[in-house]
């Protein structure tokens, strides 16, 4: 018997040996197909979570799958290194973000190491080096000058306390900062955008392209862009300023009774200024520009709104309709106007109910009961047919739509038009650590781009921050103040730094040629690799990063740089990691940490359960005894192995093996069905769970044929065959005790440069005979059993025969008697 397994010595000196050997190390290879598998990259928080351990480890699996088929695999690694925490940390601790950034950095990587995970780490790369960010400035430029990067004034989410600029998504709760928790606030700033807008066509149209998605990120992504035809309808003021509105239902236009514009409308303070409206109007306004993007599209809002003493004139039937400003109105979406159609919209029914404003039905149902203003209690929103609508009364609303809209366009009235939700992606941050925006601010010549010769520009790391959290580029006179590229004169830099989604949305093209010092990627390289073959990352990503990812491929594509569509073609997200039914926080006190289990159990062992626990997809609840349940596992395959490493160590022909019992037979058609099994469900379904259940029963089985075989009648080629392959079908989950026991087999290292093990068609077929069917000695059937057939199974199947059912039938079966593989005689009374 071998000794138990001794994971700290062995897990150490292999991961030793990986390293020496630079096992990992990928180059361009074109004798192999390559496999591009990436799992999104870390903030360099300070320590792994259990999170990351699934994350990093479903990768791994692949990446060592993939390499054991024979391809060339790029499995790389790094640092999603610049955000706000490095900022609070300083200020905390007075830690300089760069001095707390790196030392994490160094802590994680020695964490990842200790996984045993198959990085190549010569690829490692970090989005706060000036090597790495003097490129993220480079694709700034790009956008500029090709007109998708541009500076405008805009609405933000400011939180006073992080004094910086808000995501949507950033802010949580009741409009709450989700970093610190602050009310935020809404101001109007000068910004810097990428032009994602002009890609929204495409970025919905090529999630057609990506079958190995998941479904739910698609319909994310599409609800996202939020695709909508419609027509643009010119209402105007009376004084002639004129108001578009999109509408996808046009064909209501006739029912429009008041018009409602976005609090943050540039025409509100013209419409107020100098009237008994201006000043509760104003305050209005500014109550509702501090309420959060999610209360205001809530079902759940209460619509609220003031009068601003204005009219609009319905340019359809020249009605006069009053103007009102309302929170439920959004200035994101069309044109932050709409026409108000209370009898066909639910909130504009809830609004006019509440102000008493008119409501008109211009849509009646084909069917049923006709609609009466004076007692809709709900909007009827469905399509019918059109009434009290002119030139489109009497018809459905199908055509209805298409006539008014020809009519529209005829008159001059407005036009047909798509519209998105999605908007253009916000990437000024007012923080420090960050890339910063490589622009100069000149007097004399206005906004300059900084020259691509200039690049980088640096962030000075030696910075003091202010309790406040402001950004100390404010205070630097050495980063502020600069020389025009242009003209030569005085000038000074932009002091916000990008968001650091720019930094995260390129950085699977750097990994294909990370040590490039004079383009960001060699794009011979990025041909080779791109696109990624399989992306795994956490759900919680499905839209932005993702989508702004897609969107930067596509511009680098346009303007030459790299020849693909979409960077990711095959997509997991992975569920969370939970205990006692809630995600892992210190604030619950339900962490387990990567090291508490790695030193008690080892990582082979962490491994095995997260990736046994539950499918990738679903979330993984943690449990102790399942983690010691994994560890003895690992140890019964220890000793079944260890046990026979002497016997096996000399034979080295067991190709061809001669199975002389059946009880040889059985375990051979298990060994191919195991390699068949853990196969398809790696390839295909990623299904880990029920590839090391398949693993599990393999060992069972293998202790089953030595216990009912006399030792001295083992088939030992047999036995050595079976065990490399349980090792090799091992080796990506638990890749340190596999590299052990091949070694011990009599095997040179490394067993994760062999190939995958096939399994044979002719080997799973299980051997048929006929058997004879009898009632009372008589034969009344025949059937195909497999040789393998339990006796009870062979009893139930010989009397499910309908001539046997036919003569055993109201009479009392005494006894079945079984001859093996021969027939089956029922004796019946």
């Amino acid at each position: 018997m071998g000794k138990r397994y001794n994971f700290e010595e062995i897990e150490s000196r292999w991961q030793k040996y990986w390293e020496d050997k630079k096992l990992y190390k990928t180059v361009e290879r074109e004798d192999k197909e390559k496999y591009y598998v990436l799992e999104m990259f870390p903030y360099p928080s300070g320590a792994l979570h259990m999170g990351h351990v699934r994350n990093y480890s479903i990768g791994d699996v692949v990446a060592r799958f993939k390499r054991m088929q024979g391809y060339n695999v790029l499995h790389p690694m790094g640092w999603d290194a610049f955000g706000l925490p490095a900022e609070n940390a300083a200020i905390k601790h007075g830690t300089p973000p760069s001095q707390w950034t790196w030392q994490n950095i160094a802590n994680m990587k020695q964490q990842l190491k200790t996984l045993g995970l198959s990085y190549d780490w010569d690829r490692e790369i970090a989005t706060c080096h000036p090597d790495y960010y003097r490129w993220t400035q480079w694709i700034f430029l790009q956008l500029y000058h090709n007109g998708l990067a541009y500076k405008a004034k805009a609405p933000v989410n400011w939180c006073p306390s992080c004094c910086t600029v808000l995501a949507n998504e950033q802010v949580v709760g009741e409009g709450r900062c989700e970093r610190c928790g602050t009310i935020v606030k809404k101001r109007d700033l000068e910004q810097w955008f990428f032009r994602i807008t002009n890609y929204a066509e495409e970025l919905l149209r090529d999630l057609d392209k990506l079958p190995g998605w998941p479904e739910k990120v698609k319909i994310m992504q599409r609800n996202w862009i939020g695709r909508s035809e419609g027509v643009e309808i010119n209402f105007r003021t009376e004084e002639g300023d004129p108001i578009p509105v999109f509408t996808t239902r046009h064909d209501t236009v006739f029912g429009a009774t008041y018009l409602v514009l976005a609090p943050e409308h540039p025409l509100v303070e013209k419409l107020i200024r100098g009237t008994e409206f201006e000043k509760p109007v104003r305050e209005f306004v500014e109550k509702v520009r501090q309420m959060d993007y999610i209360q205001r599209t809530s079902t759940e809002l209460e619509k609220e709104g003031m009068f601003t003493g204005a009219y609009a004139v319905n340019p359809l039937n020249n009605e006069k309709i009053p103007i009102w400003v309302a929170n439920y109105v959004l200035m994101e979406y069309g044109t932050g106007a709409v026409m108000a159609v209370p009898a066909h919209d639910q909130r504009d029914l809830e609004f006019a109910k509440k102000y008493g404003l008119p409501i008109k039905i211009v849509v009646q149902p084909k069917e049923g009961e006709k609609l009466d203003e004076g007692s809709l209690k709900e909007a009827f929103a469905e399509e019918g047919i059109s009434v009290n609508s002119g030139l489109i009364s009497g018809l459905p609303t199908a055509e209805a739509k298409e006539k008014i809209a020809d009519y529209i366009e005829e008159k001059g009235l407005g036009k047909r038009k798509v519209n998105y939700r999605l908007k253009d992606w916000l990437i000024s941050r007012q923080r420090y650590w960050g890339a910063p925006i490589p622009i100069i601010y000149c007097d004399r010549c206005g906004i300059v781009p900084v020259p691509e010769k200039d690049l980088p520009v640096y962030l000075p790391e030696d910075v003091e921050f202010k309790p406040t959290g402001e950004s100390p580029l404010k205070y630097r006179s050495d980063f502020l103040n600069t020389t025009c590229p242009e003209c030569g004169g005085s000038a000074v830099r932009e002091t916000d730094t990008m968001d650091t989604f720019v930094c995260s949305s390129w950085y699977f093209l750097r990994y294909t040629s990370p040590h490039e010092k004079d383009r960001p990627f060699d794009k011979e390289k990025v041909d080779y690799w791109m696109n990624v073959d399989q992306y795994i990352g956490g759900v919680e990503h499905a839209i932005l990063h993702l989508m702004y990812a897609r969107f930067l491929t596509k511009v680098l594509r346009d303007l030459g740089y790299v020849s693909v569509d979409e960077p990711f073609q095959n997509l997991l997200t992975q569920g969370m990691v939970l205990k006692d039914g809630a995600k892992m926080s210190k604030s619950k006190g339900n962490v387990v940490t990567p090291e508490e289990i790695i030193s008690e159990y080892g990582a082979d062992t962490a491994r095995l359960f997260i990736l046994f626990a539950a499918p990738p997809e679903r979330d993984l609840e943690w449990s102790d005894e399942a983690v010691e349940g994994c560890y003895r596992f690992l140890n019964r395959v220890w000793r079944l192995v260890t046990r026979y490493t002497d016997d096996l160590k000399e034979i080295r022909d067991y190709n061809e093996i001669l199975l002389n019992t059946s009880e040889e037979k059985n375990f051979n058609r298990l060994m191919h069905a195991t390699i068949k099994k853990v196969t398809e469900d790696i390839e295909k379904r990623f299904n880990f769970n029920t590839a090391i259940s398949a693993v599990m029963e393999f060992v069972n089985g293998t202790y089953d044929y030595i216990e009912n075989t006399q030792s001295e009648n083992l088939n030992l080629p047999l036995l050595k065959k079976a065990f490399t392959n349980l090792i090799l079908l091992m080796a990506p989950f638990t890749p340190h005790i596999a590299e052990e026991l091949w070694v011990r087999i009599g095997n040179e290292p490394s067993v994760h440069e062999q190939s995958w093990p096939k399994y044979d068609e002719e080997a799973l077929k299980t051997q048929m005979v006929t058997m004879i069917v009898q009632v009372n000695g008589k034969v009344r059937g025949r059937m195909e059993v497999s040789v393998d057939t339990s006796e009870e199974e062979i009893k139930e199947k010989a009397m499910e025969l309908e001539n046997v059912k036919n003569h055993i039938k109201g009479k009392k079966v005494l006894k079945a008697i079984v001859v093996p593989n021969k027939l089956v005689n029922f004796v019946v009374k």
